[in-house]
């Protein structure tokens, strides 16, 4: 199990709204006394939080599914069901939030205590007790809680650290990251010892910054190699890149300068990291080989525009001059950073005039509706009752579906699809079934339904 994680994808579920009651209060010589269903209670939301204590995304790798709580179903005597309990998921600050299956970005989650719904929880259904009318007195059925929104979603932290250490394998990152902090990584002698990134947390001065140790990038990263595309996009969440180059290799055909250019040549190919500042450090001078190799090196590297720093990761040599260099050029990234404002959230009205519906001719004799209102009412009747398949089409008529259908061309008979075609419900419309005709008949029935 890895210790960090700052990509993950969230299967989420918020709480099913809960069915109202059709209900009829009864009591000693009332035996009648007229609906008294409760309504169900909504579901629960699905919030994401930027909580500044929480710096991975490490739990929702552990655990991918969450779910709200249902709300609860109404009850008779005018009792309404409980609400369910929201689910409030803390991530990182700077956490992108995308669709896992289009990969659009649905929110940029900035500003610690910024929230965000990422699933509502279904309405709950009403009672028959809300349902009365002068023209239905004692409604026989009651409406259905929503199911709440499911979908499945990408958590994607924009920032990793300030400091990335990047180079070959082996080169002594991870010896660094532990040299410099409190963080204790895998080390050992053979590459690829490190996956996933190691965090440490150090202090220069006044300056306190995050190193990540990079895994190890090898020529033909930017292009996938060795998980290439994977690493670099860890290396593109830092604001400062040091090279850690390993001056004692004995490896065939490598030397610290063209170490230097291969890692090089894979971050300008990747692209998107051009402008991060950046040093170099000459790792493993306590070897005398490589300290003598260290001097010949350090004015190639100076001709390069670098600044260098030759250290011992083994025996701290020069650690503390390259840690207050690093604290130096993470307090200059962040003084010319541009001011992030907390994340907002923007709420969009409904057009002047937009009826809330479409009416669209599929062929012939088919016609598809679709619309918020349509498709949340068949969510919420009860089609083994007929009185509530009656009360449906009185909304669709109130809310000029009929009319529309009837200016689009349907005629009686006509095959009408509401919401998707692929899971819509699918009906034939008879253009009798309207608000004028007045219910009558048993509690559940509707005499336009015979």
């Amino acid at each position: 199990m890895p210790d960090f994680v700052d990509q993950v994808v969230l299967h989420i579920k918020a709480g099913d709204g809960g069915h109202g009651c059709a209900s009829v209060h009864r009591e000693k010589f009332k035996p009648l006394g007229g609906p008294d269903g409760g309504n169900g209670g909504r579901g629960g939301d699905v919030i994401l939080e930027v909580t500044p204590n929480t710096a991975t995304l490490l739990e929702y790798h552990r655990r991918p599914h969450r779910k709200a709580d249902n709300g609860k179903q109404g009850s008779g005597a005018n009792r309404d069901g409980a609400n369910g309990g929201d689910i409030i998921l803390p991530v990182p600050d700077g956490t992108v939030v995308k669709d896992a299956d289009t990969g659009e970005v649905l929110i940029d989650l900035v500003g610690a205590g910024t929230r965000y719904v990422i699933a509502e929880g279904g309405h709950g259904g009403l009672g028959n007790a809300a349902l009365a009318s002068t023209k239905r007195k004692a409604p026989g059925f009651a409406l259905l809680g929503e199911p709440g929104d499911e979908l499945d979603v990408m958590l994607e932290m924009k920032s990793v650290a300030d400091v990335a250490l990047v180079g070959f394998p082996s080169a002594g990152k991870s010896s660094l990251i532990a040299a410099l902090s409190a963080a204790r990584p895998k080390i050992a002698d053979y590459p690829f010892t490190t996956l996933v990134p190691n965090l440490g947390v150090v202090t220069a001065g006044d300056t306190i910054f995050t190193v990540a140790d990079v895994p190890g990038l090898i020529p033909g990263a930017s292009e996938g190699k060795g998980l290439g595309h994977e690493f670099l996009r860890h290396v593109e969440r830092c604001n400062t890149l040091v090279h850690v180059i390993d001056c004692a290799t004995m490896e065939p055909g490598r030397d610290p300068i063209s170490d230097y250019e291969a890692i090089e040549a894979e971050l300008k190919a990747y692209g998107k990291l051009e402008d991060r500042p950046r040093l170099a450090v000459l790792n493993k001078s306590d070897v005398p080989d490589a300290r003598d190799l260290a001097d010949i090196v350090r004015p190639m590297l100076e001709e390069r525009g670098m600044r260098v720093f030759s250290i011992s990761a083994a025996t701290h040599e020069g650690l503390k001059e390259l840690t207050y260099a690093m604290g130096e050029m993470v307090a200059a990234a962040r003084a010319a950073a541009p001011v992030v404002e907390p994340t907002r959230l923007v709420i969009k009205p409904r057009q002047l005039g937009d009826a809330g519906f479409t009416v669209r001719r599929v062929d012939d004799n088919t016609f598809q509706v679709t619309g918020v209102k349509p498709e949340r009412w068949i969510r919420q009747t009860d089609f083994t009752n007929d009185e509530a398949v009656g009360y449906l089409a009185d909304r669709l008529e109130r809310l000029g579906v009929e009319e529309e259908l009837t200016k689009a061309g349907a005629t009686a008979g006509a095959e009408v699809i509401i919401g998707s075609m692929e899971n819509g419900y699918i009906f034939d419309w008879q253009p009798t079934l309207n608000a004028e005709a007045v219910h009558q008949g048993p509690r559940g029935t509707d005499n336009r339904l015979g």
